[in-house]
């Protein structure tokens, strides 16, 4: 009976998030919007169809990890080293702005706290989940928007992941001043362990790869290894070094996207991810929604808290941007590139859930902010683009002066 149930949530779930992804299209916004917008109306929130389960959340998981392996495969990695300083300058503002704005806020609305105090702790972790970043949903845009190669998107993306790690950093820190028990210096360790095999086992990876791919080209048996590859990256990163599965899956992308037949790959791999996995993972957004148990102070939190985890990372990263030369259409772009939340933000308020730092009221402030900048991110993202396009476009007037 489970199983039909299931196969039940899945019709339902691929078709309205295709339905109103080409609606989405239709009013000029990126797919993605019209998928997670399906979520949120099949979801607990609205018609209450389809509710949150772990088979569900596997496969949102899969989706976000096929995905980020995907954006891996697509990087040019001359350019990705070259906007590496730059990525984590931009990931460290990216961090510190909102985590400062955060504990602010939430002092503003239950007090000040003395250094120490339970009440500290809560305010730093809310911090901690503003500066958590979920690149998936801007990544689907730029590739929608065709930018993803570009100095812009590949910044954002180097960012984002130099952004989680921090982020973890940060989150290990605080539940360990709150738990002496925990270790936080390992968590340090293990992360420069990680790189340190990822580099070296990549580099053996790649040969054998190259070989393979020299070997067989353009056959089956080269992508499946390749996501073979990319699951067990992405396990090894977090069972044993602590780091988020999307990061191992990113990192398989780019120990294989200087292979020969990286577009052949890519394109194989698009194809589970479009059809099932990307879909399924963008409306388990809006089915993770839920209003219930709200009073007039917690609205007002929410609200308080979207906003100003939105404008800090706005703020922070484009600042970082300005800092890096970037111009300042350029630097909003990053701003709003990395002001997305989603998994990584979650799993940070569950982990402060289970420590104490966190109660299951404050889940709506982080649901809503992660539905908030899951759907202005990509359409602001396209007009921002939109506005450069028709400033380069021929009968522009900044055209004509370039071309006079």
């Amino acid at each position: 009976m489970e199983t039909v149930d299931t196969l039940r949530d899945l019709a339902i779930i691929l078709l309205f998030a295709k339905c109103f992804g080409i609606l989405a299209r239709k009013f000029k916004a990126p797919q993605v919007v019209g998928q997670i917008l399906a979520g949120l109306l099949v979801g607990p929130c609205v018609l209450g169809w389809i509710s949150q389960n772990d088979f569900i959340t596997d496969m949102a998981e899969i989706g976000v990890v096929i995905l980020m392996f995907s954006v891996g495969l697509e990087s040019d990695l001359k350019e990705l080293l070259k906007t590496g300083p730059v990525a984590f300058l931009i990931a460290c503002f990216g961090v510190i702005v909102p985590l400062v704005s955060g504990a602010l806020l939430y002092m503003g609305f239950y007090g000040v706290a003395p250094w120490g105090s339970e009440n500290f702790y809560k305010a730093v972790f809310i911090g901690t989940i503003m500066a958590a970043t979920s690149v998936s949903i801007t990544v689907a845009s730029l590739q929608e928007l065709g930018k993803i190669k570009s100095k812009v998107g590949t910044t954002i993306v180097s960012a984002a992941i130099i952004d989680d790690i921090i982020g973890i950093i940060v989150l290990t820190f605080v539940i360990g001043f709150k738990n002496p028990g925990s270790n936080p210096g390992m968590v340090v360790i293990k992360t420069i362990a990680f790189f340190i095999v990822a580099v070296i086992g990549g580099y053996l990876i790649y040969k054998i790869f190259f070989t393979l791919d020299k070997k067989y080209p353009h056959t089956r048996r080269i992508p499946i290894i390749s996501v073979a590859f990319c699951f067990g990256l992405s396990y090894i990163a977090e069972r044993y070094f602590g780091i988020a599965d999307i990061t191992g899956a990113y990192v398989a992308g780019v120990v294989l996207c200087s292979l020969k037949d990286n577009e052949y790959i890519e394109r194989k791999v698009d194809v589970s991810s479009y059809m099932f996995f990307g879909p399924i993972f963008f409306a388990s957004i809006g089915l993770k929604t839920s209003f219930d148990n709200v009073n007039e102070k917690l609205i007002a939190f929410c609200i308080c808290f979207v906003i100003v985890a939105l404008l800090s990372k706005i703020i922070g990263c484009g600042l970082a941007g300005r800092l890096c030369k970037y111009n300042m259409a350029d630097s909003l772009k990053i701003g709003v590139g990395m002001m997305t939340r989603g998994e990584v933000a979650l799993i940070v308020a569950q982990k402060g859930l289970s420590a104490g730092l966190l109660t299951a009221d404050y889940f709506t402030a982080v649901i809503l902010m992660i539905l908030v900048s899951s759907i202005s991110t990509p359409i602001i993202l396209k007009l921002l683009y939109s506005r450069d396009d028709k400033k380069s476009s021929p009968g522009s007037d900044d055209s004509k002066i370039a071309q006079a």
